[in-house]
């Protein structure tokens, strides 16, 4: 297994933060397109009471809308939880479906949601289906999806470790995934020490802001002026 790439303290730190205020964050240092790095509103949160999810991403691509062409089911793969534990911990899974109908089953139920956990997973992303929601939320694991499924069809993974798509948000292996109630969004690794320090400051002005809208002494003069010297 890889060393994490951050410090306990780093990461809880920007675990802490909200999703919009981690992308409030983020954009202030230029590092990408401000309509990029996060998932689209294909992919749902389906826990959003649950803490903030934070894990480096183990990417998977499946498939399984259709039957396959020979005798037999699709064989079994296990040789992606040697791949999952081969990333720094904790992980989240990243699964794209590429499915000609994505969605119609589900990879990740009660077991596969349990098998995660014991390899130290948080939660999964994923623009197909997801089942056995009860028991996912009860356990406390995280779960983005595009939605639900009674059943797991002929789903079979088809690709581990490569680039994947889901919402609109490009993954790689080992990228820093960030999801609450607001959605999923990648953390760049450059940044991402820097990113708690630079959240205070922009939560900070923020409040200062909110308070002078609600002070009897607001005036649109006051707003202009203080919006006017905002850093960020």
């Amino acid at each position: 297994m890889k060393e994490p790439l951050l410090s306990a303290y780093q990461f809880e730190a920007l675990r802490a933060l909200d999703a919009c205020t981690l992308a409030n964050a983020i954009e202030t240092f230029h590092e990408r397109l401000r309509n990029e790095g996060f998932a689209d509103h294909s992919v749902h949160c389906l826990f959003p009471r649950l803490h903030p999810m934070l894990g480096y991403a183990a990417t998977v691509k499946i498939r399984g809308a259709s039957p396959p062409t020979t005798d037999g089911p699709y064989p079994d793969r296990t040789d992606w939880w040697d791949y999952i534990v081969s990333l720094p911990a904790p992980r989240v899974v990243a699964v794209e479906d590429v499915s000609s109908r994505p969605g119609l089953g589900s990879l990740v139920g009660a077991v596969h949601m349990n098998i995660l956990r014991a390899l130290r997973c948080e939660g999964v992303v994923t623009n197909g289906s997801v089942r056995d929601i009860p028991e996912a939320e009860s356990a406390g694991f995280h779960l983005f999806a595009g939605g639900v499924s009674v059943s797991h069809a002929y789903i079979h993974i088809v690709e581990i470790g490569t680039p994947v798509q889901i919402g609109g948000l490009k993954i790689q292996s080992g990228d820093l995934l960030h999801g609450d109630l607001h959605g999923v969004q990648a953390i760049p690794l450059e940044i991402a020490p820097h990113i708690p320090s630079r959240a205070a400051e922009i939560t900070a002005q923020e409040q200062a802001l909110i308070a002078l809208c609600r002070s009897p002494e607001f005036s649109i003069e006051k707003l202009r002026t203080a919006v006017t010297g905002r850093r960020f």
